[in-house]
């Protein structure tokens, strides 16, 4: 299933029924997990580990050193989690020595063209569209949907189940659950659809909507918003979880619409 005009360096752990197609390379210290396809003129540089039932496809670079001047050669990896998809030309950067990988995780689909630099965090079953570039140091939660030539700017945070608009510009955090959309970027609703499609019931998408209420619609700062759903909300997983998120933001969430709250 290895083509032979691959080169493989004999460091590289090769799992069981994967297909590796002409004019690849492939490093060393990687490791691919089985049944995992990876198409023509793909390039794995070293210190990679790719999970089972993965496709990668042509043009794609994972592993290569960060864009990043701090970067001293230091001992870094990649890891790309069970049942991801690598579209054409995906760029993939190694950590540095502030956190010590990049991964991206289980079940994603990572678009042609888009660029996830070092030291990011992607969750499970996230989808980046076509032409997006991640800066470093990005955390992405599960579930999240980016469309296509949107840009998140170094450090950045989105929480889970979030849904952004194509061609977003991303300065601020996003908390979970929301859509977001607009220039400047701003909060446009709860994302019900995509809740409702993963099994969360009416009430506790009505729970979140009363929330987001609070944060957004209610003419609150976030502190008051916060002390608002603390003293009128019962607690529960999703409560906490946008609490949370909130209080652990330190360049502070995108706004609602028209908004002037700091």
């Amino acid at each position: 299933m290895i083509h032979q005009l691959t080169a493989v360096d004999p460091r590289a752990k090769i799992g069981k029924n994967v297909t590796i197609e002409p004019f690849t390379t492939i490093g060393a210290n990687v490791t691919v997990g089985s049944d995992t396809w990876i198409g023509p003129n793909v390039t794995i540089m070293e210190n990679v580990k790719i999970g089972k039932n993965c496709k990668i496809f042509p043009g794609t670079v994972i592993g290569a050193v960060p864009q990043d001047l701090k970067f001293d050669g230091e001992d870094t990896q990649v890891i790309i989690g069970d049942g991801t998809t690598l579209r054409e030309c995906v760029t993939i950067n190694r950590g540095t020595k502030a956190l010590g990988y990049t991964k991206v995780g289980n079940n994603c689909l990572i678009m042609a063209t888009s660029h996830i630099a070092h030291d990011c965090i992607v969750g499970d079953n996230v989808i980046i569209a076509n032409g997006c570039g991640i800066a470093g140091h990005v955390e992405i939660g599960d579930f999240v949907v980016m469309g296509g030539l949107s840009a998140v700017q170094q450090f950045g945070k989105i929480g889970k189940h979030v849904m952004i608009s194509g061609g977003s510009l991303i300065r601020k955090d996003i908390p979970p659950y929301v859509k977001v959309a607009r220039e400047p970027i701003s909060y446009a609703g709860i994302n019900s659809v995509g809740l409702r499609r993963r099994g969360f019931t009416n009430d506790k998408i009505f729970e979140i909507q009363k929330i987001y209420r609070a944060v957004f619609q209610m003419k609150m700062n976030t502190t008051q918003a916060i002390e608002f759903i603390e003293k009128e909300m019962l607690p529960t997983m999703e409560r906490d979880e946008i609490i949370t998120f909130i209080q652990n933001s330190p360049r502070g969430i995108v706004k609602g619409y028209g908004s002037n709250k700091e």
